[in-house]
């Protein structure tokens, strides 16, 4: 179907259709078609041209392109005109959902050994970062302006110090029974316990650095179980 957006202006009846009109839709689209070819000229032959009509949506004074497949992926945070938008997620089904997110800081041998020893001036690192990844998943909707505002059953929060790279590994885990996933929960909890530990450590180095953020593992809701390959 030929079919593009029109700034030159055209008789009001002929640039927009509602789905309240009772002109028939088919040869209306054929008519503002013979228009556009007066002013563009004739279209490139294509295949597509002879497709059925009902690909087409058209409503509130717009001609929308085909509907995405249900199992088309999309970024569901845009809207129809492009606009960003907060997800509806009433019509989800409830169920238990599940992620765990990880994430690696490198302290380097200076500072993994004062983290180690419990020397550094300000503290227990490891203790003070686990509890500051805890809080760190529960504030995630007012962190992430498109997240929603959900109940966590659970948070998780674990760092391990790996001798042989000079690094804490941090691991979280984030539950919760409701509409919508908590993937971003757990890898805020692990960006948070990052950072945390950069704060805890930055007065003996600058050189720390925080990498791999990233989702492990998740269950639950309508895309079911996915696991980081390996």
């Amino acid at each position: 179907m030929f079919l593009r957006r029109v700034t030159t202006a055209l008789p009001l009846s002929r640039r927009f259709f509602s789905s309240n009109s009772n002109h028939d839709i088919s040869s209306g689209i054929a008519e503002l078609n013979k228009e556009m070819a007066s002013i563009f000229g004739e279209p490139p032959s294509t295949t597509l041209a002879s497709s059925s009509n009902d690909q087409f949506v058209v409503h509130d004074s717009q001609l929308v392109s085909p509907k995405t497949s249900e199992n088309e992926i999309g970024l569901t945070h845009i809207g129809g005109k492009g606009e960003i938008q907060m997800v509806d997620i009433s019509p989800k089904e409830i169920s238990k959902r599940v992620a765990v997110a990880s994430c690696k800081v490198i302290l380097g041998r200076k500072v993994f050994d004062l983290v180690s020893a419990n020397q550094v001036a300000k503290g227990d690192v490891l203790s003070v970062a686990r509890i500051a990844g805890i809080c760190g998943a529960k504030h995630t909707s007012n962190l992430i302006p498109l997240c929603h505002n959900i109940n966590l059953t659970h948070v998780r929060v674990d760092l391990t110090l790996n001798p042989i790279d000079f690094s804490v590994e941090i691991e979280g885990e984030a539950a919760s029974t409701g509409k919508t996933g908590v993937e971003m929960e757990a890898m805020t909890a692990v960006s948070v316990a990052g950072l945390t530990v950069y704060d805890m450590c930055k007065a003996a180095s600058k050189d720390i650095k925080i990498t791999d953020v990233r989702l492990e593992h998740k269950t639950g809701g309508k895309s079911g179980e996915w696991s980081r390959k390996k």
